[in-house]
């Protein structure tokens, strides 16, 4: 066999760079909120069915897919958007802090990350008109708290109040309210919002305080340099920790007082249980944690994240159980 031969590429070659290119965008659209995105989606979905008491949305029927779909696209999407837009104002800050994303790493071109967040904000507010009056309004006002939060010259992630009530205000109270309404709008019955809602919704909201000031803390190092004032840098790691760590726990407590108090639509024995381990789960963890070690607080963030996944799985089950 001739040399050139033996050098020629193979017919297979596009397809490995095909799931190269859809690894590198699964990595821009950041997963852990992509994952959010998805549970609070379906979690808000089944609150809505089981308080409307319309098991049989339940199951897959054209009249229960189509909000809850298109809610999912248009929240997909609109996840992509805000995550992508602050990735294309941060390439130089990400080669320090996230040197991994696509845009830092070179994986993706400028051209080619600007092209994703046009297309999926778009995207994001076509779905949401289509789907549903209150899925518009909810994704309309997130994208634009998003696009306040990264674009100059507001770039709001600055000031490190107002960083933290843009993250919790759009996890914590649009997302939440904004979903139920859709869900209750799309199954025909009141929009008065009950309070197991409204507990879910505060607690969300504190929970993501939580999470808002912590995910400072592996990033002092670029935020540092750029002159991006963080409460980590202001206050220290270990201040910034130990809040952290302290605003969960109330949230834990506030959410066993709940049960205990018996608040409607809720399985109370489901809710203090549940909670009960997790408040002993996040001690556990948070013992073990070395503040010297950028991985270990990279691998405790991620942690407080899957506590956040949890509790879109553990208020539907509470409303179904009730």
């Amino acid at each position: 066999m001739s040399q050139s031969s033996q050098n020629s590429p193979l017919p297979g070659n596009p397809v490995p760079s095909f799931f190269n290119w859809l690894s590198a965008f699964w990595k821009f659209s950041r997963p852990h909120t992509i994952i959010g995105t998805s549970l609070s989606v379906l979690g808000l979905y089944l609150i809505a069915v089981a308080i409307s008491n319309h098991t049989d949305s339940l199951f897959p029927t054209a009249n229960s897919l189509l909000p809850f779909f298109g809610a999912w696209i248009a929240c997909l999407c609109g996840n992509v958007y805000i995550v992508g837009l602050n990735q294309l104002e941060d390439v130089e800050i990400d080669k320090i802090n996230k040197p991994h994303l696509p845009l830092a790493s070179g994986e993706f071109s400028q051209q080619t990350g600007q092209l994703i967040v046009a297309l999926t904000g778009i995207l994001a507010l076509v779905v949401a008109w289509l789907t549903g009056p209150f899925l518009l309004g909810m994704v309309a006002i997130s994208l634009a708290i998003g696009t306040a939060y990264s674009l100059p010259p507001i770039r709001l992630k600055q000031f490190p109040v107002w960083a933290a009530l843009c993250i919790f205000s759009v996890r914590g109270t649009i997302v939440n309210l904004g979903l139920y309404l859709h869900y209750s709008w799309a199954l025909q019955q009141s929009q008065t919002i009950p309070p197991v809602v409204w507990v879910l919704t505060l607690f969300i909201l504190v929970f993501t305080f939580a999470i808002a000031i912590f995910k400072d803390i592996p990033d002092m190092e670029g935020d540092r340099l750029y002159n991006i004032t963080t409460f980590t840098l202001q206050l220290g790691p270990q201040a910034v920790f130990n809040l952290a760590l302290w605003v969960i726990t109330v949230c834990y407590l506030g959410i066993i007082l709940v049960g205990v108090l018996r608040v409607p639509s809720v399985n109370p024995i489901f809710l203090v249980v549940a909670h009960l381990g997790l408040l002993v789960w996040l001690w556990l963890r948070s013992l073990a944690v070395d503040l010297q070690d950028k991985s270990a607080i990279a691998q405790f963030y991620q942690f407080i994240w899957k506590l956040f996944f949890m509790e879109y799985l553990i208020f539907p089950i509470a409303c179904l159980l009730a």
